[in-house]
């Protein structure tokens, strides 16, 4: 892979958070090293090198939960740069500048396509309250059905792709019977605000936005979608034995940030909500939907995930949106699942 090459795709993201005002980087947290056990920990290996664990991060994400919990003080340094898609942060780790990040099924096997560098390490399964299509407040559509010929949006290669194909296909049309436009959250939010969409396929914070200003929602995803979301490495983090170890602590920790998340429910909203800018009682209305729905958990590599994970596969193929069928089978890597059941 040449420089350029990765100069230039670099650039393009950089660009891409800078037009959505992300910011990149947290604070580096390391500790002296630590004396090798005779059957040393995940901890103590990576604490052993000062090794530094690369870790892609959604605004007032995984870096926020762990502080809240007391979980940042981390055996090896720890750099979190923020990313707005689980696309850029698959990028990311096949360009090596990430070692660690999260992502819904979908960009993972967008990367089998581009034959791009990247391991599924574990299943985080979710919630799926956050996705629907909205419909404006005048719109007289009904159904699904009534979107024939319509102005659809949606974000390209996400989970709302998917489940605007999957409740197309109930009611015996494909995304050929619509005027499909991929759009990102914000141009769909100020598109579907100017009035330029019949409908619109998304997810998060968007959609109680929208409600406020008399949206309604046409059809929810909760029941379409696994709720599988996956963790991803680099598969040179994987291979080097002082990465892995912090990995496998990573891991842990954020099972117990995500526990602590859930029994300080209140707490959490405040302080997400003002991370990312959004009124404090959507955010704790959303989370307390969302822990009603599902408990967040952290879960090794299973046959039962990876088959989730083809089916929708299959389905963008026979969709027409990847050339040929692909076999996730070859994304997963199951060396932490004893890590994984250890922590829980």
């Amino acid at each position: 892979m040449s420089t350029n090459w990765l100069r230039q795709n670099f650039l393009f993201s950089l660009g891409c958070l800078l037009a959505l005002g992300t910011t990149a980087c947290s604070e580096v947290k390391s500790t002296s090293p630590a004396t090798i056990a005779a059957n040393p920990s995940p901890s103590e290996v990576a604490a052993s090198n000062t090794t530094q664990l690369r870790v892609a991060k959604y605004k007032g994400g995984w870096d926020l939960n762990l502080k809240l919990a007391g979980l940042d003080d981390f055996p090896y340094q720890t750099q979190f740069t923020e990313f707005t898609g689980g696309n850029l942060m698959v990028q990311a780790i096949n360009a090596g500048a990430i070692d660690l990040a999260s992502a819904s099924e979908i960009p993972p096997i967008f990367a089998i396509e581009s034959q791009a560098s990247v391991k599924i390490i574990a299943t985080l399964k979710g919630p799926t309250v956050g996705q629907v299509v909205l419909v404006p407040k005048n719109s007289t559509a009904k159904t699904i059905a009534d979107l024939k010929g319509k102005k659809v949006g949606y974000v390209k290669a996400t989970t709302a792709h998917y489940f605007l194909i999957k409740m197309l296909e109930k009611v015996g049309l494909t995304m050929k019977d619509i005027n499909a436009i991929p759009l990102s959250i914000p141009d769909g939010l100020s598109a579907f605000r100017q009035g330029e969409l019949d409908a619109w396929a998304t997810y998060g914070y968007s959609i109680p936005q929208a409600q406020k200003e008399g949206a309604r929602v046409l059809e929810s995803a909760k029941d379409i979608l696994s709720g599988n979301f996956v963790i991803i490495a680099s598969p040179n983090a994987i291979a080097d034995a002082q990465k892995k170890g912090a990995i496998a602590d990573f891991l842990c920790r954020l099972q117990k940030s995500q526990n602590w998340r859930e029994s300080h429910l209140k707490q959490w909203s405040k302080t997400y909500a003002t991370a990312i800018n959004v009124d404090e009682g959507i955010v704790y209305q959303d989370a307390q939907q969302g822990q009603q729905q599902r408990h967040q958990q952290i879960l090794p590599v299973s046959e039962a995930a990876i088959a989730s994970q083809q089916q929708v596969a299959d389905t963008f193929f026979q969709a027409g949106v990847i050339p040929s069928k692909v076999d996730v089978k070859q994304l997963w890597d199951n060396s932490f699942n004893k890590d994984i059941a250890k922590c829980q």
